[in-house]
């Protein structure tokens, strides 16, 4: 998808939004910007920039933001501020890059899949030294160890296409934000690892049309065979 692309679509989406909210809230006092100057970068733009480093490659927004935007997009953005500025900046579009993230999601074909994966804040070494997300985030540990931060949990159809997210603490079971992911586009067929397995939740999505579907672990049969095992038994006494 080209810059251009990317940008209008932001672009129609931020002008509806402003077109709701009109009506909706009431009128906010303009702020004093910094140093008395006027807003350069506009919060449209500051939502592409953002979009487009997730699918950039690099790892730091930093480093996409000095090394890519204020080298190679300088025609297409020519009020840049400063990295600073910008992390500003940044914090004000959350909640629209949450709304516009809800306008993207894709639409369940009865096969769809369910996992989690995690996102570290900081190197284990730094844990007892982490200011920033204390008290927000978690330590839990995953099939590749332990980590300190949060899950990312995420819901696809059979197309690759995200149907729902959810953001939790590294600490929280992978089972409780299943319980309220997903209840009105899912149905059919729900595929998820052995962390998953509940009876209670399984019950829950079963009503609601969905069929949750996991591997059996180790220490347990599925119902069939359990029933198999414990006929035999009787038959042996």
């Amino acid at each position: 998808m080209s810059i251009l692309t990317l940008f209008c679509k932001r672009d129609d989406f931020f002008l509806m939004y402003e077109k709701w909210q009109t009506p909706q809230c009431l009128p906010k006092k303009t702020p004093v910007e910094t140093r008395g100057r006027p807003r350069q970068l506009h919060s449209s733009e500051v939502m592409m920039i953002l979009i487009a480093f997730h699918q950039s490659g690099y790892r730091t927004l930093k480093h996409f933001y000095l090394r890519h935007v204020c080298v190679y997009w300088r025609a297409e953005f020519p009020d840049l501020v400063s990295y600073s500025r910008f992390v500003q900046l940044q914090k004000e579009v959350l909640t629209l890059l949450k709304l516009y993230l809800s306008t993207t999601l894709g639409a369940c074909s009865g096969v769809s899949f369910v996992d989690s994966t995690c996102l570290r804040v900081c190197k284990n070494p730094r844990i007892a030294s982490q200011k920033v997300f204390a008290g927000k985030a978690g330590r839990s540990k995953t099939s590749i160890g332990w980590f300190y931060g949060f899950k990312l949990h995420l819901i696809i159809n059979d197309t690759g296409e995200l149907l729902d997210v959810a953001l939790t603490p590294g600490k929280t079971d992978d089972r409780i934000p299943l319980w309220v992911m997903g209840v009105g586009p899912l149905h059919d067929s729900l595929y998820g690892a052995k962390r998953y397995i509940s009876k209670d939740l399984r019950e829950k999505l079963r009503k609601q049309g969905v069929h949750l579907i996991c591997k059996v672990r180790k220490n347990r049969y599925p119902l069939e065979v359990s029933e198999a095992v414990l006929l035999r038994k009787r038959m042996l006494r």
